[in-house]
This record gives structure tokens, C-alpha cells and sequence, in this order.
């Protein structure tokens, strides 16, 4: 059967661009790249996981076309997120004689598409370059708005920069390849854009999700439309986040101290830090009088139903104390001179940007979640 296609457009001016969304994209990605060119050939950045399973699927859909491809393989892993391969990356690319006219292409998931879209921005002062994630949380978050980062000793992705990919490519067929774990990760990242700015968004999830985990295609591709649409709508109000675009960072705060605590580990995945964050924050609006005592528990329902890290119980091994997390939320890249903003929310769909949260109520939610 034919499956939809879906575009999104990222309007920014003349540095917008489209997201496809499909069934089957990579096979026609010399179609949607050819444009781009200035000449057929582009190299491309993949890591040890992605490659082996859809590096030839890329190859072909570019051959299609007549464009050639050379490739790099980086390690799989957060880790690869550093200095060291973001150094190799931009050599390799200067090996491969790209000139700013050319295209690079970032294949793979969050890790990928943050160092190479980095590596993009800073070789030979900005060359264009096309994602094609591979994650769901790549392709609903990630690889959308041009945030491109590497992580410091002292914290996720506070050494980058602002670079708009020249088009997205997302192939919701890559998505039967991960490993249930990391889809439901990726599904955290989903979550979050229903409960941030679209209630209808979480009701369709509530009906659909499970269907959608099992594999469906059409669902697939219309849970990646409806998030992409909603995180193109703000970054095109808001590109560097002065203001809206903060919203997207719900559960954030709280997931990237718990990432720190856990060492940027297999222990917790990006997205189930994010959504054990958004249970949190939605747990201190209620203690707040923010929200209804009813929302939190429906987004952690919603979390248990699909077999998702839900609390911080559900975290293998040691944590810190309150404090301990306090102090690693302090460390975020969200904190303005010295204050802590949050996202909290009035309800589901409803979130907002504050820094007026009592921090004993913060300390107090995080002590009753560790014991």
C-alpha cells in the first residue's frame, strides 16, 4: 500500500527549508538533495550503528541520481558528542575537499546530526548541510531548528551553534530498526509537544500510541508531521530562543541533571530523561496550585502504559540527593543570570516559561520521587 507523504515547511526567511516525511525517502533522497547541488557529490557523516544497516539503502537513493557519496564512520554513543570527533570530522570533511558550495549530510540520530551539523557550521566559516535522522527523536526534535552541539565536562551541548539544515529528510522505514527502548525514548521527545502546546495532540496520542509503538506507518508518519509542525512553529518565532522556543525544553531541566547524574550513560537515554522530567514538572505544578492534581497523573499513566521510564525508581543504580540534582539543574544552559528558568504548566497543552518556582517545593518533590 502507498503510504502519505507529509512536508513541513521551517519558515526562516531565506534560510527556510522542508522536512519530508515518508515511507521510503532515503530511496528517493537523490530527488529531494539533486537541487541542493552544486555538483553531484557529498559526503556523509554516519556513526557504527546506522551504517551498517541503512548506509547502502542512502547510497542507492543518491546514485539514483548520478550523486556520488564518500563516508565517515564515528563511534555510536553520546560520547562521540566531544572535541576529539569533532575535530576528525572536520578534517575528514577538509580531506574531502568540501567547498562551501557543497553538501554535507548528517545520518544518523541526535548524536550525528548535533557534531556534524556543528562541524558543518565552523568548517570554512558555514558549508550547507542536510539531515537524515534516523531516531525518532532525531526526526521529531533533533534534527529540526539548526541547534548543532558538542558536550562539555561541564554539561550537555553548551559548546555550538545556531546552523539550519538546507532540508530534512525523515524516513519513518528506518524506525523498524530500533530497538523498542530506543523508539520509546524517542517517544518521550513526542510526548512532550502535546504537553506542551496541543492537548489534542496528547488525547490522539492516548488513543494511538500503542498502535503507533507496534509499528504503523501512517501513524508513524503523522505523530513525526504533528511534532515537526508544532516545532516549526516556534522556531520560526523564535530561532535562538529569546522567548517561546524554551517551551521545547519541557522535562529538560530535569532530564539533563538526571543525564549528568547518570553519566550520560546507558542508564538513561536522552528521551527517557526527558520523559521522567516532564512527570516532574508537571508533579511541582501541581504542588504549585498551577494545575490539577489530575495532570500528573495522566502523564505518568499515559508514560506506564507504554512500558516508559516513568519515575526516577525506574533508574538502575545509584542518584544523588535532592541537592545533589538541585545543583546539577543549576549547571543547565537555561539559567540566566544566575536564575533558574522552568517550564511548568497550567495543564496539559498549556506550559509556560518561569523562574518564580519555589525551589523548597523543587527539593521537596525530587526528595519524596528518591525515596
Amino acid at each position: 500500500m502507498t503510504h502519505p507523504h507529509e512536508t513541513v515547511h521551517v519558515a526562516l526567511g531565506d534560510r527556510s527549508y522542508r522536512i519530508e516525511i515518508g515511507h521510503g525517502v532515503l530511496a528517493n533522497s537523490g530527488a529531494w538533495v539533486s537541487p541542493l547541488l552544486s555538483r553531484p557529490r557529498v559526503a556523509v557523516v554516519t556513526d557504527s550503528t546506522v551504517g551498517p544497516l541503512h548506509l547502502d539503502s542512502l547510497r542507492d537513493g543518491l546514485a539514483a541520481e548520478g550523486i556520488e557519496m564518500t563516508h565517515l564512520t564515528l563511534p555510536a554513543g553520546e560520547a562521540t558528542k566531544c572535541w576529539r570527533y569533532l575535530s576528525e570530522t572536520v578534517e575528514w570533511l577538509l580531506e574531502q575537499k568540501v567547498e562551501r558550495g557543497d553538501m554535507v549530510v548528517a545520518f544518523g540520530g541526535g548524536v550525528i546530526g548535533d557534531l556534524v551539523g556543528f562541524a558543518a557550521a565552523i568548517l570554512r566559516r558555514g558549508v550547507r548541510f542536510v539531515q537524515i535522522p534516523t531516531s525518532l527523536l532525531a526526526q521529531v526534535d533533533s534534527s529540526v531548528g539548526g541547534k548543532t552541539a558538542i558536550n562539555s565536562p561541564h554539561g550537555k551541548n553548551l559548546i555550538g551553534s545556531f546552523h539550519q539544515p538546507s532540508l530534512v529528510l525523515a524516513d519513518v522505514a528506518v524506525l523498524g530498526t530500533l530497538t523498542e527502548r530506543d523508539f520509546l525514548a524517542g517517544y518521550g521527545e513526542v510526548v512532550k509537544y502535546g504537553l506542551l502546546g496541543d492537548a489534542s495532540f496528547f488525547e490522539w496520542l492516548e488513543i494511538n500510541a500503542p498502535t503507533l509503538a507496534a509499528g504503523d506507518i501512517s501513524k508513524r508518519i503523522e505523530a513525526v508531521r504533528w511534532s515537526c509542525q508544532m516545532k516549526a512553529d516556534i522556531v520560526a518565532r523564535d530561532e535562538t530562543e529569546q522567548g517561546d522556543r524554551a517551551l521545547l525544553n519541557l522535562g529538560h531541566t530535569f532530564g539533563h541533571a538526571l543525564e549528568a547524574a547518570t553519566g550520560y550513560s546507558d542508564r538513561l537515554l536522552h528521551g527517557e530523561g526527558v520523559a521522567i522530567g516532564c512527570a516532574l514538572a508537571f508533579e511541582v505544578s501541581s504542588r504549585l496550585g498551577l494545575c490539577s492534581q489530575e495532570d500528573p497523573s495522566r502523564v505518568r499513566a499515559h508514560f506506564k502504559a507504554m512500558g516508559m521510564k516513568t519515575d526516577l525508581s525506574d533508574i538502575e543504580g545509584d542518584l544523588p540527593d535532592a541537592d545533589g540534582l538541585l545543583a546539577l539543574m543549576g549547571q543547565d544552559k537555561k539559567v540566566t543570570q544566575g536564575t533558574l528558568n522552568y517550564i511548568m504548566a497550567r495543564g496539559i497543552g498549556e506550559a509556560f516559561v518561569t523562574s518564580d518556582v519555589d525551589t523548597e517545593t523543587v527539593r521537596r518533590v525530587l526528595h519524596e520521587a528518591l525515596t
